[in-house]
């Protein structure tokens, strides 16, 4: 089964930052990003599939409390019916009440490591966060917890 995944611009530039952006191609068979993500990413990469969303109406809509790019990769990855990378907490909010399957860079990270191509998720978390992408300590804690580098919360 193909995995087929739509991103936003935070996550292609917290990884080209750490040095890997490499992850997403090899966890995820296709990676779309709309035209607005494009721009904002700044570059193009061979294996970024660049794909305009069609209801231009959706995408409106969503502008009014979504960035231009967040818009365009939500209104994407509803129409393609796939997952979406999205780390900003309103734009996932709004993914989720569109019943978009959400994931974040951490939740990359996790997939990574599942799925045997990354040993360890703490040092690429620490790498993203010394280049400015920074998780909650909850966030990061429930990451770790995860991936079973760090304790469980006693109940």
């Amino acid at each position: 089964m193909r995995v087929v995944v739509v991103t936003d611009s935070t996550c292609l530039i917290g990884l080209e930052r750490a040095g890997e952006l490499q992850l997403l191609p090899s966890v995820f068979d296709t990676i779309y990003i709309p035209p607005e993500v494009q721009r904002e990413f700044g570059r193009a990469i061979s294996w970024l599939r660049v794909l305009a969303p069609q209801d231009e109406a959706l995408v409106d809509a969503l502008q009014l409390s979504l960035d231009d790019g967040e818009a365009e990769a939500v209104a994407l990855a509803r129409e393609l019916g796939c997952e979406i990378i999205l780390d900003e907490r309103k734009a996932r909010a709004v993914a989720e009440r569109m019943k978009l399957r959400c994931l974040g860079t951490g939740g990359l990270l996790l997939r990574a490591k599942s799925k045997g191509v990354i040993p360890l998720v703490r040092p690429l978390l620490d790498k993203l966060e010394a280049q400015g992408f920074h998780a909650s300590a909850e966030l990061r804690l429930k990451i770790l917890q995860l991936a079973g580098e760090a304790p469980a919360q006693p109940t």
